[in-house]
């Protein structure tokens, strides 16, 4: 399983121009084939700041999104309500405490 982590900072008036994209595409992201989790998070000091985590069955199972139409045209939407280059991180999980429990 993969884990991909993006941190994008807004311009602090265009963050409910992203919530809107975010909203109109979010269940066709979480469904697209692959796809196992879709998060959305706030920095909590810097509320202009997000977090999408999602997890994937695999590296090429998230590659296949990236290159999909649905990713270009939301993150064409997306990034031009950016103050600064998104940044983004994949991992594997070393050890998930809800696999004990």
């Amino acid at each position: 399983m993969i884990t991909r982590i993006v941190r994008m900072e807004f311009h602090p008036n265009r963050v409910d121009d992203f919530l809107k994209v975010f909203e109109a595409n979010k269940n066709r992201i979480a469904g697209y084939p692959g796809c196992l989790r879709l998060e959305l998070h706030r920095n909590i000091s810097e509320p202009q700041t997000l977090y999408t985590i999602s997890r994937w069955i695999s590296e090429d199972a998230l590659n296949d999104y990236r290159a999909s139409e649905l990713f270009l045209s939301t993150w064409k939407q997306t990034k031009i309500h950016f103050a600064a280059p998104a940044q983004a991180w994949s991992s594997t999980a070393l050890f998930d405490s809800a696999e004990i429990k």
